[in-house]
């Protein structure tokens, strides 16, 4: 399993995507204003997705 790295596009649960803002021991936080419909979902702007959670969509 590849870790995302500061940059990356990554994509998690329910087809969210987001720019990973700072990589953890474990987890990544992720910016998801990436998304078009982000004002429609009503998310909150960051979220933490745990190393096995996601796949990177691009670097």
């Amino acid at each position: 399993m590849k870790i995302a790295e500061v940059g990356n596009v990554i994509e998690f649960k329910g087809g969210y995507k987001g720019i990973v803002e700072k990589v953890n021991e474990n987890s990544v936080i992720v910016d998801l204003t990436y998304m078009e419909n982000f004002q429609e979902l009503e998310l909150e702007r960051k979220t933490v997705v745990n190393h096995k959670n996601y796949k990177i969509i691009s670097e």
